[in-house]
């Protein structure tokens, strides 16, 4: 189990490293010149200059680099003498447009997309699940036909149509929920859930539809397993044979797909908080993009590819505990 964790840690390394090359080449190296993003187009060559010695882009490539990437881990300082300016680890920069600290904000916008993503996600989990598994036990009968065809639905119909089509109905029409706002838990529970019930659905919608397809799928394809036939002739419970032999083997896929999901939606759900007005991460993203502002671009990108890794890296340890093969393998 040690050796196992042992490489999951250094591939994680490996991979980040690979991410913050690639991500710095992209908006330090082939994007426009920071130097003249921040100064504008009416700055003279002189105070340019100042800019980029400043910003360290005046080094060589891996110097920049070098600076950057222990900057995510010690911190690092922009300019010298009088002017030099602390920037504390995990050091991301300064936005071009607003001067703020990256890190703080996007830690400013991550709660917002945090409770979008569990809820979400909780959602989806629960409704995929499920409805794969009645699908399943209805193999070819009504209900199955009938959760086909919603989960077909649910894919075809992209997310924004989707939140303009339920604030229509349950916010104009019905007056059923409020338009979403951030409202804090500790202010208000109803209202934070009642701000946050039409984005969850909206986010889930979709995710629902994958899961249930995938769980039926999966367990469809166990059930036909010898040891399933060698259970059930031994005369255990239907629903014996189901929790323990048809469903636990048959999670190993989910948990893969919701790993890499739901670290994926940490990032930011960029359609669903731009349509509700939520100021998340994708939101951050969202505006960041129009406005060109480069450090924050490659924050968002920064945080998701991270949390996208550890995401991996937890789905291969939960492996051992679903799967007593994947736990022997490891142990060889």
């Amino acid at each position: 189990m040690i050796r196992f964790l042992a490489n999951r840690l250094l591939g994680m390394a490996v991979v980040l490293f690979l991410v913050c090359l690639f991500t710095y080449v992209i908006f330090f190296v082939l994007s426009p010149d920071p130097a003249v993003q921040i100064c504008g187009k009416n700055c003279d060559p002189e105070a340019i200059d100042r800019i980029r010695a400043n910003l360290g882009l005046d080094q060589p490539f891996w110097t920049q680099f070098w600076t950057f990437l222990s900057g995510l881990f010690a911190g690092r300082t922009y300019g010298t003498g009088a002017n030099a300016i602390e920037c504390a680890a995990p050091c991301l920069g300064y936005s071009f447009q607003t001067s703020q600290p990256v890190t703080d904000m996007i830690l400013q916008r991550l709660p917002v997309s945090a409770t979008v993503a569990v809820g979400a996600a909780v959602l989806w989990l629960l409704a995929g699940v499920s409805a794969g598994l009645v699908s399943a036990v209805k193999e070819g009968k009504f209900a199955d036909r009938f959760i086909t065809g919603l989960t077909l639905t649910g894919m075809s119909v992209p997310n924004y149509v989707l939140a303009l089509l339920l604030q229509f109905l349950l916010v104009v029409t019905l007056g059923w929920l409020p338009f979403p706002q951030a409202v804090p838990f500790g202010e208000d529970p109803g209202r934070w859930f009642l701000n946050f019930l039409m984005p969850w659905i909206v986010l889930s919608i979709g995710a629902a539809a994958v899961y249930t397809r995938l769980t039926r799928a999966n367990v469809i394809e166990t059930l036909q397993e010898n040891y399933v036939r060698t259970a059930r002739a031994k005369g255990l419970s239907p629903g014996l044979v189901w929790r323990r032999h048809a469903l636990r083997p048959a999670l190993t896929p989910i948990v893969t797909i919701f790993g890499m999901d739901f670290a994926g939606l940490l990032g930011g759900a960029l359609i669903t908080e731009t349509v509700f007005g939520l100021n998340g991460v994708g939101k951050l993203a969202s505006d960041s993009i129009t406005k060109n502002d480069q450090p924050v671009i490659m924050g968002v990108t920064l945080l998701a590819a991270f949390l996208v890794v550890v995401g991996n890296m937890v789905v291969d340890l939960l492996y051992t505990a679903i799967d007593p093969r994947v736990r022997v393998g490891s142990a060889t």
